[in-house]
């Protein structure tokens, strides 16, 4: 799945970050994404950690054919005022994500809780959240 397909990414125009970039996710500067301050706005930052968890999850499940991931939670705390582009990384462990693997092929589901980093234009980490997925293998 490509998250920046979905109708509400493409709607505020949520890219995909280049693959060498080490992001996931990003929204290009534009003052669409301002708040009254002039900076970016806190609905852009998490809907740019959100798009960011979900495409890396599309990367690391991308080998199944019937899962279907949901967000169950979301947290996060804003770190600075965020300017210009912003783009969303995500970084598991290796040994986190053999464990999700693991639990996905015997249980059929798993709660994945990912860890994310929103960075500005400045390279300043402007929002850390954790968006947890609540992932289901569904039989075909």
């Amino acid at each position: 799945m490509n998250v920046s397909d979905l109708p509400f990414n493409k709607l505020i125009g949520l890219q995909l970050a280049p693959d060498e970039s080490g992001f996931q996710t990003c929204l290009p500067d534009g003052q669409q994404y301002t708040n009254h301050l002039g900076t970016v706005h806190a609905s852009a930052m998490l809907a740019v950690a959100e798009a960011g968890s979900g495409a890396f999850l599309a990367r690391e499940f991308s080998g199944y054919s019937s899962v279907i991931p949901v967000v169950r939670r979301l947290e996060a705390k804003f770190r600075k005022p965020g300017v210009g582009q912003v783009s969303a990384r995500c970084v598991a462990a290796p040994d986190t994500l053999s464990k999700w693997t693991a639990e996905l092929n015997e249980r059929g589901r798993l709660s994945a809780p990912i860890p994310v980093e929103v960075v500005d234009a400045t390279g300043n980490v402007v929002l850390s959240a954790t968006v947890e997925w609540f992932i289901s293998n569904v039989p075909a």
